[in-house]
């Protein structure tokens, strides 16, 4: 398990199916802080290349539908569910408005023969943004607004203890329900670099990750405002990032990695989700 290797599955949820329509954005965009009201019709836009990226990469797409318990967060598809070798974990999301997510989207996964290994129960809580695997023996997962300590007991005990999870403790947010998740401030590259946004981890998870063979590529202040340090790794060194961030792009190719870009003002600027946070990676091709 990791979080590099070449993706042949992945689940995504449309703006047509998410945002759905002008009144459901006017509603829910305040209340859950996105920083402003996304503009549909260029989100669509925005979505459709973003999709056409995945699909150039041979990725098998599953489009995920719209349901009425859903908000307009369910565009970000990763928090709702983990992947682990055992089977899927639902997650029971931090942010209570995202509670249905995990069950409405495994609904869906089911009919592909997907199984799940376990499930976070309140008062645990856990999203897919704060949980990342390293390799099939090493994972972190980060404890803070959106996945508390009693999620972290479950998920342990879910993952077995063949499975090294180290803890990373998150700093707050500027706002309680502002997203912070581990994610935001790492992503892994290939097995031995990854993309860090150094002020804001631990320098204990730093040592960790230096342990197990993992260098550093650093996020200034300035891209790491305008969401720098999240990107995904379609396949080792293969990335799917954000336009307009010219000093990480130059530093990522420099290390070897292919980019492919997309806008994302309306997808993911706006709402603070980025590549990893639109996608629900299933299945990688692990060498």
């Amino acid at each position: 398990m990791n979080e590099y290797s070449q993706i042949t599955e992945v689940a995504i949820r449309s703006p047509l199916q998410s945002f759905i329509n002008e009144e459901k954005l006017t509603s829910e965009w305040e209340p859950l802080r996105f920083h402003s009201k996304p503009h549909l019709k260029e989100a669509i836009d925005e979505f459709n290349y973003f999709r056409g990226l995945l699909a150039d990469d041979g990725i098998a797409i599953i489009d995920l539908p719209s349901s009425n318990q859903l908000t307009i967060d369910s565009i970000y598809t990763r928090d709702s569910i983990l992947i682990s070798r055992a089977g899927l974990i639902l997650c029971n999301m931090g942010r209570s408005s995202r509670t249905p997510e995990a069950a409405e989207n495994y609904a869906i996964l089911a009919e592909r023969g997907y199984k799940i290994a376990g499930q976070i129960n309140a008062p645990g809580t856990l999203e897919g943004g704060d949980f990342i695997w390293i390799d099939n023996t090493h994972a972190a997962v980060g404890l803070g607004p959106r996945t508390n300590a009693e999620g972290i007991k479950q998920l342990k005990k879910i993952l077995g203890s063949e499975v090294n999870l180290h803890v990373v403790d998150l700093p707050d947010p500027d706002h309680p329900d502002d997203v912070l998740h581990l994610m935001s401030i790492i992503s892994p590259l290939d097995k031995d670099l990854a993309l860090i946004y150094k002020p804001l981890i631990p320098k204990t998870f730093i040592n960790w990750l230096s342990d197990l063979g993992i260098s550093f590529i650093e996020v200034s202040d300035v891209e790491y405002s305008m969401m720098g340090c999240n990107v995904l790794a379609t396949s080792p060194r293969s990335i799917i990032m954000l336009e307009e961030l010219p000093e990480i792009r130059l530093d990522l190719e420099k290390a070897g990695c292919k980019i492919r870009s997309y806008k994302g003002h309306e997808i993911s600027r706006k709402g603070e989700g980025g590549p990893t946070c639109l996608t629900r990676p299933l299945k990688r091709i692990h060498k």
